[in-house]
């Protein structure tokens, strides 16, 4: 029976998730935004989330964990100095998922998960008004 077993399954072998999910992770750490079906997307959002968790504790065993998913020294590091900064006053929340509409040839539910901007960089870039139309006599 499938009593009590928390997650998607998502058409493949625990072995075979597993990579994907570790891959996906790495790119979006990577790149801070990923493009993917809705399901994959919302498995996605978990793992993404511990991440930011562990960069925040910021010790060597945390690394290490990190290291076992990630598999990537670069992104790591970017995972432990750059994302963990932006997130420092954040407790929890830090992906988003936008649903972007249909993949062709399939039909699929399409999804952006990425995570969230710097509110500071969103804050100080001021949108500029727009100029009244003078009226000519």
């Amino acid at each position: 029976m499938y009593h009590g077993k928390a997650g998607r399954k998502l058409g493949r072998t625990s072995s075979h998730k597993e990579a994907m999910l570790r891959n996906m992770v790495t790119s979006v750490i990577k790149h801070e935004s990923i493009r993917t079906t809705d399901c994959k997307a919302k498995e996605l959002r978990k793992l993404a989330d511990k991440m930011i968790t562990l960069g925040k504790r910021g010790d060597l065993h945390a690394r290490r964990q990190a290291l076992s998913v990630v598999r990537d020294k670069s992104v790591v590091s970017k995972l432990f100095g750059e994302l963990t900064e932006r997130f420092r006053n954040r407790e929890g929340g830090y992906t988003r998922i936008i649903k972007v509409g249909y993949r062709f040839g399939d039909n699929a539910p399409v999804s952006i998960l990425e995570y969230i901007p710097d509110e500071k960089k969103e804050k100080a870039k001021p949108k500029a008004k727009a100029k009244a139309k003078e009226a000519t006599e």
